[in-house]
């Protein structure tokens, strides 16, 4: 029987699809004690000056441990390193491959149940927009989904408004600026369907707000990290012999100052000119359009159980910091009454370490967001940016709670 050739054809191109995916054989993570300054500095100016390394932890603490994703062929010169420079370490994962191969399964679903398949599995970016359409039409006096932009690929950029009365404080969510943290596209639709399908549960975080949540800002970033390497960070769009931008170091507020990378291939990059990519230039022209009505901008990231805000630029914090503290303690508190988990608060710099062009400086400084908030959400313990679709549920719920008490004390205040 003689096989059609344009089955061949379709089959070989399937086969060079799946021969093209990262599937991470062989990658480690090692987790590396630092103890003194000089040690906290030579990590930073190795996460600088090595494309191939992929810190997934980096702060400026002692006795913190950084995580380091290291490519077989660079393990034994990283190793070499460390000891050169006396620093203790582990491998924490012995193999990415296996944990990316146990824990990006996507749950199969019918159609028409994605509501239910929020905690369950991570949503892909058409039946995440799709989410918030089916919600417009099935609560249309208080719900409404505009399309606020496209990304370079030209997916487009939803956000949803919840509660869109005149008069009312804005809170503005983002999540997904970086693609490989699933975790955050996943809260931001789990805070949407407690706003929403879940309204009266919800009353004292909505009776004076309007909530618009943009929950996947770089959807082209996301879907090639489903799709091809799991752990794909920037955005799509070419850049020299590389392609993608780090969104979060291309906010036009003391953009490339320090903390982000000149070279197109590093995970910092930071792009040939502030807002170069329209993913950011999406987020934005909305903040703009809100200025003076919005309060509170909250964007979503992972991983670390952090609550930061500015200044991601310097160690030097704003006039206001006390009032963005207070709001950020609230959340902190909640999670640690409700849950036991611990988030540390903080300035981005004083916490973490220096990044300039980041969404929150910008939303703070030019949008004129008087709480502008970075919440770095759970990891998947030893995964990392990689937690299975079973940690879904208890992630989501607890950094809800979070989230609530921020917006609870938002509301108080305007």
């Amino acid at each position: 029987m003689m096989i059609p050739k344009i089955i061949i054809l379709f089959a070989a191109l399937a086969l060079t699809i799946v021969a093209a995916r990262r599937s991470y054989q062989g990658y480690k993570v090692y987790e590396v004690l630092q103890k003194t300054a000089q040690q906290t500095k030579f990590l930073r100016q190795l996460e600088q000056s090595n494309s191939s390394l992929d810190f997934w932890h980096l702060s400026k603490q002692r006795n913190d441990k950084a995580r380091v994703m290291v490519p077989p062929e660079g393990q034994r010169s990283f190793i070499a390193e460390l000891k050169r420079n006396g620093f203790l370490f582990d491998v924490l994962i012995d193999n990415v491959g296996s944990t990316v191969s146990n824990h990006t399964t996507i749950a199969s679903r019918k159609p028409g149940t994605i509501k239910n398949s929020i905690l369950k599995t991570y949503l892909r970016h058409a039946d995440i927009n799709k989410y918030l359409d089916e919600l417009a039409s099935k609560y249309a006096s208080r719900v409404s989904v505009s399309s606020i932009g496209k990304s370079y690929e030209g997916r487009s950029l939803k956000a949803i408004t919840i509660n869109g009365k005149a008069n009312n404080s804005v809170i503005f969510l983002d999540a997904g600026i970086h693609a490989r943290e699933w975790i955050a596209p996943a809260t931001a639709l789990y805070a949407i369907n407690q706003l929403v399908e879940h309204a009266t549960n919800n009353r004292n975080v909505l009776s004076n707000l309007t909530w618009v949540i943009l929950p996947v800002v770089n959807p082209d970033g996301y879907e090639y990290s489903h799709e091809q390497e799991r752990f794909w960070r920037k955005t799509r769009k070419p850049a020299g012999k590389c392609k993608g931008t780090d969104g979060n170091r291309n906010f036009g507020f003391h953009w490339g100052e320090v903390g982000a990378s000149s070279s197109a291939c590093s995970e910092t990059y930071r792009g040939d000119a502030p807002f170069s990519e329209p993913e950011t230039q999406a987020v934005r022209d909305a903040l703009t359009k809100l200025k003076g009505r919005c309060k509170f901008y909250l964007t979503l990231h992972s991983y670390g159980n952090y609550l930061l805000y500015p200044w991601g630029w310097t160690s030097d914090l704003p006039d206001s910091w006390e009032e963005i503290d207070e709001v950020a303690q609230a959340g902190a508190a909640a999670i640690k009454q409700a849950t036991g988990s611990h988030y540390t608060v903080g300035s981005s710099t004083n916490v973490l370490y220096a990044a300039a062009g980041g969404s929150d400086d910008w939303a703070f400084a030019e949008a004129q967001v008087p709480i502008s908030i970075t919440m770095e959400l759970p990891g998947g313990g030893n995964g990392g940016f990689n937690p299975p679709a079973s940690a879904i549920e208890k992630s989501v719920k607890e950094s809800w709670i979070g989230i609530k008490a921020m917006a609870l004390k938002v509301a108080q205040r305007y």
